[in-house]
């Protein structure tokens, strides 16, 4: 059963469509894309991350595995090594083990229907929408944060978009508007629109085409809408990095599952919940028990690193060791400069890693 529109929302639809062909000069490497695989690789990479940080990666990407097959075929270290810097790591692990599904399970061929897409490791509902309109022309609408900001300030809804009932709203009146005949072209320019012209913080107002009918812009609402609900509570960690050294090697492990960063290197690591005072480091009980009676020499202590994550804040330094036996420590192995460069860390790390030679004077 098709819905008919009202007069206001034919208007949007219509006007949109207009804008798209007349004025939309947005350029991205993927747009117009009709091979799954790429749109699939750009809307992954794009998930929760900026378009312009997003690009050079996704170049990187197409450039080291021009299709799924080649993406299959490559190590795990290689791959999250491509990505790394990037964040949310869990979509690397997903865009690995789907890569490796489609190419080992369906022989390379990329699943054309929208309930077998978002079936896919990684996918949800707009990524699924995403996929299925722009490949392969299926009516579903692409729902992100672009289309929440149009749709709230155009209608003047303030159900707030992260709650179940918002969503549920926001992604039943995308459909609704969808245009059927071209799904694609409607979620792009529809997506486009929020990102260049009623964007989150001074809006083109002036030269936007769907002002006529604007209630947020009528009802002067533009910097209320669209409505959020939660707050999030981020907790704090404190992370010490080690950068032991004996003989020209360091020492690093593999970080384990069910935390963040899984999957990515690290050097020797003491969490604690509060700063440490490291001008008494050695003084420090966490610090004798890892050590016990070997003798080190402290080299380097760096300035304090901070980075936000979604629920985290994480603090922390980096203390280079020079140690005069070899360090025993469950999980880490002594790697050299040329191994260890090849291997993937967070970012809070490769932060560390260029510009590691400013350092503090503590001692």
């Amino acid at each position: 059963m098709i819905m008919k529109l009202t007069i206001q929302q034919q208007s949007f639809v219509n006007n949109l469509l207009q804008w798209n062909d007349e004025a939309n000069n947005r350029q991205m490497p993927w747009k117009g894309e009709k091979d799954p695989y790429k749109i699939w690789l750009s809307e992954i990479i794009l998930q929760q991350t900026r378009v312009d940080q997003g690009l050079g990666y996704y170049n990187r990407f197409i450039a080291a595995f021009s299709n799924i097959q080649q993406l299959a075929n490559a190590s795990e270290t290689t791959v999250f090594k491509l990505w790394e810097g990037l964040g949310y790591y869990t979509r690397c692990k997903n865009l690995i083990a789907t890569a490796k599904y489609i190419a080992n399970e369906l022989n390379g061929k990329f699943p054309n229907k929208y309930e077998e897409i978002l079936q896919l490791k990684g996918v949800g509902p707009y990524t699924a929408a995403a996929v299925g309109s722009f490949a392969f022309n299926l009516p579903y609408a692409v729902v992100d944060g672009n289309v929440f900001r149009v749709l709230a300030r155009y209608f003047g809804i303030a159900t707030a978009i992260d709650s179940n009932e918002g969503k549920l709203f926001f992604t039943l009146l995308a459909n609704k508007l969808l245009d059927k005949k071209q799904p694609g072209i409607h979620n792009q320019a529809l997506m486009d629109f929020g990102a260049v012209i009623c964007k989150p913080q001074l809006p083109h107002c002036n030269s936007c085409v769907l002002k006529a009918k604007c209630k947020a812009h009528a009802e002067s609402r533009i910097s209320q809408l669209p409505v959020k609900e939660k707050r999030i509570i981020k907790k704090t960690r404190w992370f010490y990095y080690l950068v032991i050294e004996y003989e020209g090697r360091q020492y690093v492990r593999l970080r384990g599952p069910k935390d963040i960063w899984e999957n990515l290197y690290e050097f020797v690591l003491i969490e604690n919940k509060k700063e440490l005072p490291l001008e008494k480091f050695k003084e420090i009980e966490i610090v004798k028990a890892l050590f016990g009676k070997t003798s080190y020499k402290i080299t380097q202590i760096s300035p304090l690193y901070k980075q936000h994550l979604t629920h985290q804040i994480i603090y922390g330094q980096f203390i280079n060791i020079d140690t005069s036996k070899p360090f025993a420590v469950n999980g880490y192995k002594a790697l050299s400069q040329i191994e260890i460069s090849t291997l993937p860390f967070p970012k809070f790390i490769t932060a560390y890693l260029k510009d590691k030679n400013v350092s503090l004077n503590l001692f």
